[in-house]
Formats: structure tokens, C-alpha cells, sequence
């Protein structure tokens, strides 16, 4: 009778279900980073030159319930007459 058209186009439609189901992703989004650590220390690397100690100060996040940065390792802070000012994000 008709059963082989109707049994082929039954598999095709559960295999292209299967196919389209597996596609994607769990749709939950990438985990986010941890952020920063506090601490009123300055790492070696942003005493390292005066754009160093630049890039960390603007690089923080602004807070209120920190501590302020003890500056006791910088022997000097970044000056310029020539180089123009860093601009804030």
C-alpha cells in the first residue's frame, strides 16, 4: 500500500527534529569575571613607569568603602610638560 512514503517522510521529519534540537547552546550567558580584589597596596607593575601607575589608578572602580592607596612605594609621580592629559573613561 502507501505506508513506505508515509514512514520516510515520518523518520525524515523526526531526524530533522533530532538534527534541529541538538543545534545551539544551553542559552545561559558566559559566566562574568570576578572582580578585582581590594586592597590598599599597589602592585609592582603599576610602579613600573608613570603611564603604569596611570593605567591601574584609572583602571579601579570607584568605591567608597575602600581604602585609600598607600603610595609609599612610588619614588615619583608621572609628569609631563609635552605628553597630553590621560583621558578618563
Amino acid at each position: 500500500m502507501n505506508r513506505l512514503p508515509l514512514l520516510s517522510a515520518l523518520f525524515a521529519s523526526v531526524a530533522a527534529g533530532g538534527l534541529v534540537a541538538g543545534c545551539g547552546g544551553d542559552g545561559s550567558p558566559p559566566p562574568a569575571p570576578p572582580p578585582p580584589v581590594a586592597t590598599d597596596e599597589l602592585p609592582a607593575s603599576a610602579v613600573a613607569s608613570g603611564s603604569a601607575l596611570e593605567a591601574f589608578a584609572i583602571g579601579l572602580a570607584p568605591s567608597d568603602a575602600t581604602e585609600p592607596l598607600k603610595l609609599d612605594q612610588v619614588t615619583s609621580f608621572p609628569t609631563s610638560e609635552t605628553d597630553e592629559p590621560v583621558a578618563l573613561p
